[in-house]
C-alpha cells in the first residue's frame, strides 16, 4: 500500500464502522451510536481532505466515498425507521431514491457509457441534512432529550431535499443520457 491509497482505505473503514453503529443503536447504546458516527463523520471529511489535498484521487475513490456515505446513512435511517424514531415514510422515500440512483447509474453504464459520480448542489444539501437528522434523532434518544422537536422539523427538511435530489438527479442523467444516444447515432 502507498500513501495514495489512504482515501481508500479510510473508506473502507468508515463501511466496516457501519455494523458497529447499528449493533449500538439496537443495543440502545446511543452514546457509542453517536460517537462511532461521529468518528465515521470525521473520517469522511478527513478522506476528502487527503485526496484534494494530495491529489491522491482515483476512480475507486470515486466510487468507495459515496458508498460508504450511503451504507452509514441508509443503514442508519433503517435502524432509527426500525426503532420508531424516524418515520417509516421516510426511511423509504431515503432507500428508494438511493436505489433509484444506483439503478439508473448502473443503467447509464451499461446503456450509455462510463458514469462518474458528481454529486449536484442538493445532493449534497441533501446529505448534510441527512447527516444533522441522523445525529439529532440519536442524540435525542436520551442524550439530548429537547432535541426531539428539532427532530421532527429535520425529518421535512430531509424529505424535501431527498425528493428534490432525487428528481434533480432523474433529470439531469437522463437529458445526459439523451444527448449521448443522439449523438452516437
Amino acid at each position: 500500500m502507498n500513501l495514495r491509497d489512504i482515501p481508500n482505505t479510510i473508506s473502507v473503514l468508515r463501511m466496516v464502522l457501519v455494523v458497529p453503529v447499528a449493533w449500538f443503536l439496537l443495543t440502545q447504546r446511543y452514546t457509542e451510536a453517536l460517537l462511532t458516527f461521529l468518528i465515521a463523520g470525521i473520517s469522511d471529511g478527513v478522506d476528502g481532505y487527503l485526496a484534494k489535498r494530495f491529489g491522491w484521487r482515483s476512480r475507486l475513490g470515486s466510487i468507495l466515498d459515496p458508498l460508504a456515505d450511503k451504507l452509514l446513512l441508509v443503514t442508519t435511517y433503517v435502524v432509527l425507521g426500525w426503532l420508531e424514531v424516524l418515520p417509516l415514510w421516510l426511511v423509504v422515500t431515503v432507500v428508494a431514491r438511493d436505489v433509484l440512483l444506483f439503478s439508473g447509474a448502473l443503467a447509464f453504464h451499461w446503456l450509455v457509457g462510463r458514469y462518474d459520480m458528481e454529486p449536484s448542489w442538493i445532493s449534497k444539501f441533501n446529505t448534510v441534512a441527512q447527516i444533522v437528522l441522523a445525529v439529532a434523532a440519536v442524540a435525542s434518544l436520551g442524550l439530548l432529550p429537547m432535541l426531539a422537536g428539532t427532530v421532527e422539523g429535520l425529518v421535512y427538511v430531509v424529505l424535501i431535499t431527498t425528493v428534490l435530489s432525487g428528481a434533480d438527479y432523474v433529470w439531469t442523467w437522463g437529458a445526459r443520457a439523451y444527448r449521448a444516444r443522439r449523438a452516437s447515432r
